[in-house]
């Protein structure tokens, strides 16, 4: 089995400010959170855990490297997308300022190019590299941001990168696969885990 979680909520999260590739650190919930994630995957085999080398990620696969005795990889591939001129701006500002940019984003996520940033095609090959280096390696867990586990759901499900916004992706919840060959979606957002913790992503900066 492969997991790949969402970090935790971080501050920045909750203020509704794009992150991108910019560092921002979990809040008292998003620490919660990454407690509850440990506690659901305690028992589940996990030889390897890898996360993006943000904050907010590596504080989110502590516990689990802690429970489970662990040494935490970290791999920049696993980085979120880079929203270039966005990171640090309110959602809010960016409505008002760049609203064109925004709805293009938000209707047709796979045209979108942010100044100084990334796109969704740029995502999918660090995605598919990463997976390409894992190999055949079974009983990992993953910690990475919202983009990434979109792109990896997609990716297992051979579906477009225009459906980005279609996959449900909580901070904190993880989906789950089968990996090998070819991986194999088993459950897009586990988060029973996730009760009295789970937060609105409505509100975020996504």
């Amino acid at each position: 089995m492969i997991y790949i979680a969402r970090h935790g909520e971080s501050d920045w999260n909750r203020e509704g400010r794009y992150q991108g590739q910019r560092e921002s650190h979990l809040t008292e919930v998003g620490i919660a959170q990454a407690r509850a994630l440990a506690d659901a995957l305690a028992d589940s085999e996990i030889t390897r855990i890898i996360a993006s080398p943000l904050a907010r990620c590596v504080d989110t696969a502590r516990p689990l490297t802690e429970r489970l005795g662990l040494s935490l990889e970290q791999d920049r591939d696993l980085i979120e997308i880079a929203h270039g001129a966005w990171e640090g701006r309110l959602r809010a500002d960016i409505v008002r300022e760049d609203p064109e940019a925004l709805r293009t984003w938000r209707e047709h996520p796979e045209r979108a190019r942010f100044e100084g940033g990334e796109t969704l095609a740029d995502v999918e090959r660090r995605w598919l590299a990463f997976v390409a280096r894992l190999g055949r390696a079974d009983n990992v867990a993953i910690v990475t941001h919202d983009v990434l586990v979109r792109v990896a759901i997609l990716t297992a499900m051979h579906r477009p990168l225009a459906r980005l916004w279609e996959p449900r992706v909580l901070n904190g919840g993880y989906a789950a696969f089968r990996g090998g060959g070819s991986w194999e979606l088993l459950e897009e957002c586990a988060d029973e885990h996730l009760r009295g913790l789970a937060v609105d992503t409505a509100t975020q900066a996504l």
